[in-house]
């Protein structure tokens, strides 16, 4: 005798797939209930099938910073320069990369930045401005975004190396540690529940990826540490480590700090991409 796969049946294979059983249970089940073995695969194909095309489709990802890594190239076009990749991660999606600054570039950066140092602030997520923070004991200042030519140059290099749009960019921010100065393990990204947030993603959205670049080399200490992957980026001049972020969650595995100094002096320029148009 032929059996006839009928809506109720289509309806009980859907809810068993939205329950969580596995098809080798419910087909097992159906089994048990007298069904031929043919007909309830067949059922099962058709009607998850005919579901799952039924379903709304998903709006796409929104764009984001990248680096062009398929094919794991051996080193990138940023326009004005040849930047070599020296080592990728897929989770985080993180790279260090070579010569993305000259010698001449992190020097002057240096000049420019020592006289307007100050202790350096992070957000305060309470109200959206600005804080001492004890974990973070740098000194650090900001440029205007296009201030100088060098700032010009550096930000369209960097734009046109990870596929984002200048205007989409906070100020270049130069970062000075002393001996012993640190930035304990922390995310870049704004914590969507902290009161003060609406504020600072009303000027851009979300951040989105970070460059930290590499001005000098402190004789010992001040990696760029990443805890939950258990990596190390040891400064290097010219040198920059790239991460980026898909959405505010630890899960994007970015958590990360700046190591102590333990000999000499470490120099960072920090650039960090927002969803949007950044306004100062």
């Amino acid at each position: 005798m032929s059996q006839t796969i009928t809506p109720e049946l289509r309806a009980w294979i859907v809810q068993q797939a939205q329950a969580g059983c596995t098809p080798e249970s419910v087909l097992a089940a159906m089994r048990r209930a007298g069904w031929d073995e043919d007909v309830a695969l067949a059922a099962m194909e058709e009607t998850l099938q005919a579901h799952v095309a039924a379903l709304p489709s998903a709006p796409p990802a929104p764009p984001r910073p990248f680096l062009d890594l398929e094919g794991s190239p051996r080193a990138l076009d940023a326009g004005d320069r040849i930047v070599p990749v020296i080592a990728t991660l897929r989770r985080p999606r993180l790279a260090v990369l070579a010569n993305v600054l000259s010698e001449e570039e992190c020097e002057a950066l240096i000049a420019l930045a020592e006289p307007r140092l100050r202790r350096s602030r992070t957000v305060q997520t309470s109200t959206g401005g600005e804080e001492l923070n004890a974990d973070r004991t740098s000194d650090g200042m900001f440029f205007r975004r296009g201030e100088t030519p060098l700032i010009q140059r550096i930000e369209a290099r960097l734009s046109r190396l990870v596929h984002w749009p200048v205007e989409n960019g906070e100020g270049l921010q130069v970062l000075r540690y002393r001996p012993g100065a640190q930035y304990k393990p922390h995310y870049d990204y704004f914590d969507p529940a902290a009161p003060g947030t609406a504020r600072i993603t009303a000027r851009g959205g979300q951040r989105v990826a970070t460059l930290v670049m590499y001005l000098n080399e402190p004789a010992r200490g001040g990696a760029t540490t990443f805890p939950d992957v258990g990596l190390e980026v040891l400064p290097q001049r010219g040198c920059a480590v790239f991460f980026a972020y898909d959405r505010p969650d630890p899960a994007t595995l970015t958590l990360h700090g700046g190591a102590p100094v333990l000999e000499g002096e470490k120099w960072v320029a920090t650039k960090w991409l927002r969803e949007g148009e950044f306004t100062p």
